[in-house]
């Protein structure tokens, strides 16, 4: 087995530390950024030199740079980077406040962002390179009550989708994972609410209020199973540029693509009527 020496980001709890329970037991290096260190005294104690730790706050890309570049000058050669780090916004979006808005773009649109324009340069030197990029069914697809969530991940696809393109010619592959619900911590603990105005009580994006409220909605997704696919997915070459993960995501983003492909077509000749004449 190829062993391998990975940056995560977010490894504290979710699929950034289910990964990196897989890779340190199967004898792989990970630099893990966490905003609080003592998380992850269990895995140091157990696993040592093999687990690199910095704290970081993914809004502060000053830090990024800083602890980006101390990973490849202390590891020597990083081969996969896996941007993880992120949280969900829920509410609708009236009811959501500015310095909401701000702090869900910052982590999760910016600073996803700025970690892949960090260590570009440092991929580009050593001649390779894997990024993983960490979205979700709602990259694809969207639901009332996720209207900013939705935005940072469609953005980050988009963002990703451009990159994939740009740096293939230096030999570094790019992939975009879409799980679909996973029983992680990340919806009822990790995720945050908007305030509620009253009005929204008839309107669809209740939904995704009443269900982190209530807590009790449960997920189909296995965690570890998805953790593994993600890693396994570093050996295939051309590297993958979507994987979706769980019944659920594929089903979500199959029905969400066919209809717009669907609305596409039927509109395909008003979109061409647009053109120049060209006739004489």
């Amino acid at each position: 087995m190829t062993k391998r020496t990975w940056l995560i980001t977010g490894v504290s709890s979710g699929f950034g530390r289910l990964m990196t329970e897989q890779l340190l037991e199967r004898g792989d290096r990970v630099a893990g950024t966490v905003r609080n260190m003592e998380v992850m005294d269990d895995l140091k104690n157990k696993y040592g030199d093999l687990l690199w730790l910095a704290q970081l706050d993914v809004t502060d890309t000053s830090a990024i740079r800083r602890v980006v570049n101390d990973a490849f000058q202390e590891l020597g050669k990083i081969d996969v980077v896996v941007n993880n780090a992120g949280y969900g916004l829920f509410g609708a979006a009236e009811e959501l406040t500015d310095e909401q808005i701000i702090h869900q773009i910052e982590t999760n649109l910016i600073g996803s962002i700025q970690v892949v324009r960090a260590v570009l340069p440092n991929l580009r030197a050593q001649g390779n390179g894997r990024i993983i990029q960490l979205s979700t069914v709602g990259g694809q697809a969207a639901f009332p009550g996720g209207s900013l969530y939705h935005a940072s991940k469609w953005g980050i696809e988009g963002f990703m989708e451009s990159v994939m393109h740009e740096v293939a010619p230096f030999n570094i592959g790019v992939t975009i994972v879409e799980p679909g619900g996973a029983s992680t911590n990340f919806r009822y603990k990790n995720s945050k609410l908007a305030p509620k105005i009253e009005a929204y009580e008839a309107s669809p994006a209740i939904y995704a209020r009443r269900m982190l409220e209530e807590g009790t909605a449960t997920s189909i997704g296995d965690p570890a199973k998805m953790v593994t696919i993600m890693i396994d997915s570093v050996a295939q070459d051309p590297a993958p540029r979507r994987i979706a993960l769980g019944s659920d995501s594929y089903t979500t983003i199959h029905k969400a693509l066919t209809e717009r492909l669907e609305s596409l077509e039927a509109q395909k000749d008003l979109a061409f009527s647009t053109d120049f004449s060209h006739e004489k």
